[in-house]
């Protein structure tokens, strides 16, 4: 099933000792499912939860290079120079990102963007934009570095769709409010099975 997971929340159904956050047990009351894959509490979006063990394995293990689409909100007003730089990649933790691509969203795009709760800090002075950025991997805290590298501190972060095939359609967050989840329907299901044959990709 898919879930927009809102922000607060854990992407785990246990909650943590003595934590300031909720976790997903709070929204989905379904037994014996698990995240595929995770977003930190602080971040919102796509997450996709199975009882499948070896389609968690597959849509975590970095072989395999799945793309995720992010939308983010950062202080600043982005460059060319700037997304290029996102593009190309940029040195976080030792390491080079691999290549990426990454776009001001437009104004019909970020109209479809509700408010967060809580609300992010804004500072009147400094104008903030929104990014769609589309990576293949996923380090710890990965987008948030990658901005802060460029110089565009992130203020939000949601994470809008993933690719499952080169080519193939995607899943997305389109038609979920924070908080809500569905079941996947019988055409993702189907591109889910597929997945599992798919071998991995070269790194």
């Amino acid at each position: 099933m898919l879930l927009h997971k809102p922000y607060g929340v854990l992407s785990q159904f246990t909650p943590e000792p003595q934590s300031r956050w909720g976790c997903l047990a709070e929204w989905v009351p379904i037994p014996n499912i698990y995240a595929a894959g995770r977003l930190d509490a602080d971040s919102e979006g796509l997450l996709l939860l199975t009882d499948n063990g070896r389609l968690q394995q597959r849509l975590t293990d970095p072989r395999f290079g799945h793309w995720r689409q992010y939308w983010v909100q950062v202080e600043g007003c982005a460059t060319d120079r700037q997304l290029d730089q996102l593009q190309r990649g940029v040195m976080i933790q030792g390491r080079l990102t691999r290549p990426a691509t990454a776009r001001l969203l437009a104004e019909n795009e970020t109209q479809t963007i509700g408010d967060r709760q809580p609300p992010i800090r804004e500072r009147r002075s400094i104008p903030t934009c929104w990014i769609c950025l589309e990576l293949r991997e996923g380090r710890n805290r990965q987008v948030r570095r990658m901005t802060a590298a460029v110089g565009l501190p992130t203020l939000r972060l949601i994470r809008h769709s993933i690719d499952l095939m080169d080519g193939d359609k995607h899943l997305s967050l389109e038609g979920l409010d924070p908080g809500k989840w569905r079941e996947v329907t019988r055409t993702e299901d189907h591109r889910l099975q597929r997945l599992l044959s798919r071998p991995a990709t070269n790194r």
